[in-house]
């Protein structure tokens, strides 16, 4: 007999994944998933989910489905007290499982979900994996790899060959020379290499719920890159007026103030690139996050972008958190004529440039809007 229990299980987690999709929203914006990586375990939790199944057994004729006291339309009358149901909440709310999931699973759902490709890559140059490819016999090699059935037969070509094997006495004496053992070539494997810059405007006017809004779409981009991607390279960048490069758990918990030069920042992602990647062999991506504030009226920055930092990259994504208005420091007033702030100036001169295909924005309002933000910036497979 079949089991079906397979069928079961891979039915079953269809389900299971199904609602999990329903509240992706809430899981992404969920503060404590920051930070964890890998084979990290998800405690998420689940409606209680009933499969339909039969029950074997008999109708007898006191018994089965109609019998019974009163007629139909009848309100059933509730057990008493200290009989079986008698708790009378028992039913009235639904149940939950308590699902453990790994940060890459939640990823891959995330993944399915939003509908995302493979990014297509660009680089001309790849990274090279290695393996060992088991593809012959040779003479010599440890017992582990010893081939008992090819051993025999050459010791069975060469009695024969010899004249002594005899059929009547069938014995194969194995001799050292008869022995074949499993060769194996090492082939490599060509993966494209990807570097992922993540650049976030931690100045005054980024407030912790800016901060926490831009963290979670960089997380989970990396996360979901980092399960579809080997080889992948993550590089972390904050400013205010200045900017450094971090590591990932600097970047995700630094707190601090000051004014606004975005220029820093493309100015810190420049030198990384002129110092670690050359754009003729790798694929380099920039995720920038802000609230599109910013002192000066953007020549610094746009003049970095066209001498050299859009050539080098495939692709700048900039995400805009919250803006309700941008304040222009050479008037020192709210300037209704710019209310996209950054946001507005950068696709204006994009557009005005050779590299309209390489830019991707997107602006949130709240949590809400993370996961378009995603879909919008990976959606593209570029």
């Amino acid at each position: 007999m079949v089991s079906n229990i397979p069928k079961d299980a891979d039915r079953f987690n269809r389900i299971v994944k199904g609602n999990i999709r329903k509240d992706l929203k809430d899981l992404i914006a969920k503060d404590e998933l920051i930070g964890r990586r890998g084979k990290d375990k998800v405690v998420i939790p689940v409606p209680h989910i009933n499969l339909p199944r039969f029950k074997h057994g008999e109708n007898k004729d006191d018994g089965g489905v109609g019998q019974g006291d009163g007629d139909i339309g009848d309100k059933v009358k509730p057990a008493g007290k200290g009989e079986e149901g008698d708790d009378p909440k028992a039913g009235e709310e639904a149940g939950e499982h308590m699902l453990e999931l790994t940060v890459e699973e939640l990823a891959q759902i995330l993944g399915e979900e939003l509908k995302l490709p493979r990014i297509e890559p660009r680089g001309k140059r790849t990274i090279y994996q290695q393996f060992d490819h088991y593809s012959g016999l040779r003479r010599k090699g440890p017992r582990s790899l010893l081939r008992l059935k090819r051993t025999f037969c050459e010791a069975l070509k060469r009695q024969i060959a010899s004249g002594e094997y005899n059929p009547d006495d069938p014995r194969i004496i194995i001799e050292k020379d008869d022995m074949r053992y499993r060769s194996w070539k090492t082939k490599d494997i060509p993966e494209s290499s990807a570097v992922v810059m993540y650049l976030m405007d931690v100045s005054g006017s980024m407030s912790d719920r800016h901060k926490s809004i831009a963290r979670k779409i960089a997380f989970w981009t990396d996360v979901w890159l980092r399960a579809n991607y080997k080889g992948l390279e993550s590089r972390y960048i904050i400013h205010d007026s200045v900017a450094a490069e971090v590591d990932e758990e600097t970047f995700y918990k630094t707190t601090t103030s000051g004014g606004t030069k975005i220029v820093s920042g493309y100015i810190e992602a420049q030198k990384i690139i002129k110092r670690s990647y050359d754009p003729a062999d790798w694929n380099i991506y920039l995720f920038q996050f802000s609230d599109g504030d910013n002192w000066g009226n953007n020549e610094d920055e746009f003049n970095v972008l066209k001498r050299g930092l859009m050539e080098a990259l495939n692709l700048l994504c900039y995400a805009q958190i919250d803006v309700p208005w941008f304040y222009n420091t050479r008037s020192g007033a709210k300037s209704e004529e710019v209310m996209g702030g950054y946001l507005g100036e950068l696709e204006k001169f994009i557009k005005e440039s050779k590299y309209k295909d390489k830019l991707l924005t997107a602006r949130l309002q709240d949590e809400g809007d993370i996961l378009p933000a995603i879909k919008t910036f990976l959606g593209t497979g570029k």
